[in-house]
């Protein structure tokens, strides 16, 4: 029987790692840096890469301690293996985007058998959120990886009889390198779900008894606290007083205006994890439920429900997952700095949760509260769906308060690529409706909703962002590396009015950056001995100090433009001399 199943389950790992690769790695590197995250942490990455010194991150020469250092180092790694790119800076996260699929499906198989986890896995891969973490130079993928990893070493170290013990050292090694990649967010969330899973079924003590606790906190110092050491003894104060900005300080208080509202990862949680985001409150309510009435049946001197009572009916592993949902969510909800990726670490759980009800309403067509999630799956599809459809005309009506960063905002539209995906999304949620209210062919609604997202992320990849990199991501980046062709180490390149991190990775070099209106600044630059270029929006250039006027316009770019005290000597092919360049065209065109 075993045997029978081994090439199913071989051809299912086949298919998702083939469809993994594709959505995380077609077209990795063909979009330059998005700032500001990617560009800061490429940029320290090609330093480290560059130095040798794989202790001390820097961006633009300077310390750098917003992240840890585990993501340099893949970084660095993936720099020796395909030089200094886009798509080397992003291959760790679609990487370690791919891994977490497989490791999430050979989990839920092992547990729940292969149609489990092939559910659990397409929806984890399957969402907007997780597909952008994967494509992106930043550490979320790396972190949701090893967070996953911890808490499934916990859950099968605290299940797995006999030597299966030892899985629990995975829940102190994951631990250990989510710090090293982001810090003290590594080392909270999966204890804290872990705790909320002990309390809620009063098994600590058989924790204490099977989790090695006192030797597992010794392997995530060994394996964790050197690098802190080693930056605390080579930098001191400089790294502490930063670090803590970066950590306490961002819980504390919003940093970089991103302060938004208490209810922020609603929306985020709803639109990033559709559609199986409106499988979840059906799902979280039954894990409720069955864990409520466990705690009612339960003897008041029980120490812990039997294995036989909650691993047979499955319930014990749903509590787990809603607890580590909720405990995640709660966290960075109270934190005051809030992003949409922050919530990733949740991602995993909410997959697992959503797939574990989701099989049992295949199954049994009576499961509560299915047709209503279909409903309103449904619903917030259509919705989507004219969202899509008015986007374009959204676009032009705000795309005046845009010319700040990117100058020719107006003088494009966003093509069909909109339209398109409202009608993908509009059919495909309709055949959702259809079959998944069908309840003898309710599994094929699965498949449709998955095909629907697949096709409405690949559109984007193929008609929006190609028009987006174009004329809003690229301009400055050519420019700044044209600026790093002809610029002696001696020399300076300034960047007046664009305080993007990328341009530091283009120009392969320092480069001083100075804010809008702060001319005096830029003019005290000026006196700086031998070349300089300037980079800023061609709009800016009144604004420039008289000292400028010899400067001479040798590049430009879609609204941005690059002047040189000197004649420029190399001009790189893929950038254009001002009088060459073209008007810009809409997307689509």
């Amino acid at each position: 029987m075993l045997a029978d199943r081994q090439p199913n389950q071989f051809a299912t790992v086949t298919v998702l790692l083939a469809l993994s690769g594709l959505l995380l790695f077609f077209g990795l590197g063909d979009m330059g840096l998005t700032d500001r995250d990617e560009g800061r942490n490429a940029e320290a990455g090609r330093e480290m890469f560059v130095s040798g010194d794989l202790i001390t991150p820097t961006f633009n020469g300077e310390l750098r301690v917003a992240k840890p250092v585990f993501v340099y180092w893949l970084m660095t790694l993936s720099y020796h293996a395909f030089g200094v790119n886009e798509f080397a800076a992003r291959a760790p996260s679609a990487l370690f985007g791919v891994a977490l699929i497989l490791m999430h499906y050979l989990f839920l198989t092992r547990l729940r058998g292969s149609t489990v986890g092939l559910f659990g896995a397409l929806m984890l891969l399957l969402n907007i959120e997780m597909l952008a973490l994967g494509r992106m130079a930043i550490t979320d993928s790396v972190l949701i990886f090893f967070t996953t990893l911890s808490l499934y070493g916990f859950w099968l170290g605290l299940h797995e009889p006999g030597a299966g013990r030892h899985w629990i050292w995975g829940f102190y090694v994951g631990m250990a390198l989510a710090t090293l990649t982001k810090g003290p967010v590594g080392f909270l969330i999966p204890p804290l779900a872990a705790g909320l899973y002990l309390t809620a079924t009063r098994r600590w003590r058989i924790f204490w008894q099977r989790g090695f606790p006192i030797a597992g906190m010794l392997v995530f110092l060994v394996l964790a606290g050197p690098w802190y050491a080693a930056m605390f003894l080579i930098h001191g104060d400089a790294y502490g007083s930063q670090a803590k900005v970066h950590t306490v300080g961002r819980f504390l208080a919003p940093m970089e205006g991103h302060g938004v509202g208490f209810w922020f990862y609603v929306p985020v949680l709803l639109l990033g994890f559709f559609p199986w985001s409106l499988l979840l409150p059906a799902s979280f309510y039954r894990a409720y439920q069955s864990w409520r009435d466990w705690r009612r049946g339960a003897q008041t001197d029980a120490v812990s429900p039997t294995s036989h009572d909650t691993e047979q009916s499955g319930n014990e592993l749903e509590w787990f997952a809603a607890l580590w949902l909720v405990g995640t969510f709660v966290f960075f909800t109270l934190s005051s700095t809030r992003l949409p990726h922050y919530i990733g670490p949740l991602f995993p759980a909410a997959s697992l949760l959503a797939a574990l009800y989701w099989s049992r309403a295949v199954q049994d067509p009576s499961t509560p509260w299915i047709r209503g999630s279909i409903h309103a799956m449904t619903g917030v599809g259509y919705l989507l769906a004219i969202g899509f459809a008015y986007l374009p005309s959204l676009y032009g009506t705000f795309a005046g308060k845009l010319v700040k960063e990117f100058p020719v905002a107006v003088q494009f539209d966003l093509g069909i690529g909109p339209y398109v995906a409202a009608g993908v999304v509009l059919i495909g949620m309709g055949l959702v409706s259809y079959f998944g209210l069908n309840e003898e062919r309710r599994g094929i609604a699965f498949g449709i909703a998955g095909a629907a997202v697949t096709t409405v992320f690949l559109l984007a990849l193929l008609t929006v962002i190609p028009g987006l990199n174009r004329y809003a991501i690229a301009p400055p980046q050519e420019l700044a590396y044209a600026a790093g062709l002809n610029l002696d180490p001696s020399d300076q390149f300034i960047a007046y009015g664009t305080t993007r991190p990328s341009i530091a990775f283009y120009s392969r070099r320092k480069v001083l950056f100075v804010p809008r209106g702060e001319v005096d600044r830029l003019r005290a630059a000026l006196s700086h001995p031998g070349r300089t270029m300037i980079l800023l929006p061609e709009a800016m250039r009144d604004t420039l100090p008289p000292e400028t006027a010899t400067f001479q316009p040798v590049l430009a770019r879609y609204g941005y433009i690059l002047l040189a005290s000197q004649p420029i000597v190399s001009i790189p092919e893929r950038a254009t001399a001002p009088s060459q360049a073209s008007p810009p065209k809409p997307f689509g065109h």
